[in-house]
């Protein structure tokens, strides 16, 4: 008979924990993947040379190329000078690259490391990160191409020559689409 009791027991603490899943299941929010085919998540940043802040969402009906990156990463440096023609050629078109340091320095230092390359687009700081848990990022740099409508296209994590052939058709695809 004692048996029977501790199994009773243990059935309606099973069925509690079973509940409890259940409703937490039921409750929590779906985590959204940051990746091709989802919407690009709202963040903000300070840009460099207004001290305005800018935020994702502002750039939407604009292809964008967005970069996160910063002064520290030899990566980053090796790819800006490719983003800079990719800007000089395709600016003019509509293109919004737009390149977020994430460095902890204040301000100033990357203002000055930007102008020691003579980088001419659009260069915004988040000295606390927070863009980067936004976003999901899991290297430096990681790019994200978002199409008119908010959504990414394209994720790259590591990187590229912006301004190869290829990539220049994807961006031209997707200024040329309403």
């Amino acid at each position: 008979m004692r048996n029977k009791g501790q199994w009773i027991a243990v059935g309606v603490v099973l069925g509690v924990l079973a509940f409890g899943l259940g409703a937490a299941l039921v409750l929590t929010p779906e985590i959204t993947r940051i990746e091709p085919g989802a919407r690009a998540p709202d963040a903000a940043a300070v840009d460099l040379v207004t001290g305005d802040t800018v935020r994702v969402r502002d750039l939407r009906g604009q292809v964008v190329l967005l970069n996160l990156w910063a002064t520290w990463c030899p990566p980053c440096e090796q790819e800006m000078p490719s983003m800079e023609r990719l800007h000089a050629k395709l600016g003019a078109e509509g293109l919004r690259v737009v390149a977020v340091s994430v460095d902890q320095s204040d301000r100033d230092a990357v203002r000055r490391w930007v102008a020691e390359r003579g980088l001419t687009f659009t260069v915004l700081h988040d000295r606390s990160g927070k863009i980067q848990q936004t976003f999901q990022t899991t290297g430096m740099p990681e790019t994200f191409v978002i199409a008119r409508d908010g959504v990414i296209v394209k994720k790259i994590i590591g990187a590229t020559e912006w301004d190869h052939p290829a990539q220049q058709a994807l961006f031209r695809r997707l200024l040329a689409s309403e």
